[in-house]
C-alpha cells in the first residue's frame, strides 16, 4: 500500500518546517504570520518589475482596447 506524501514547506519568516495540515500554514505560528504582515505593511517587500496587463499586449487593437482596429 503506498504511503501518503506529506506536503511541507519552510516558514517564510523563521524557516522552520511546516506541514500543510498545520493551522497556521504556510507559517509556523501566528507570530511569524504577523511578522510577515508587518514587512508587507512597512514596504519591506516590494514588486520590483512592473506587471504586464494582458489587455495592453492585445495585437488586435493598435489604438487602444476601446477603439476599432485600423
Amino acid at each position: 500500500m503506498p504511503k501518503k506524501r506529506l506536503v511541507s514547506l519552510r516558514c517564510p519568516s523563521c524557516r522552520k518546517i511546516v506541514l500543510a495540515k498545520d493551522p497556521d500554514f504556510p507559517f509556523c505560528s501566528d507570530r511569524c504570520r504577523l511578522i510577515d504582515l508587518g514587512k508587507w505593511a512597512s514596504g519591506a517587500y516590494v514588486i520590483t518589475a512592473p506587471l504586464n496587463d494582458p489587455e495592453d499586449d492585445n495585437p488586435t487593437y493598435s489604438n487602444g482596447p476601446n477603439q476599432e482596429p485600423d
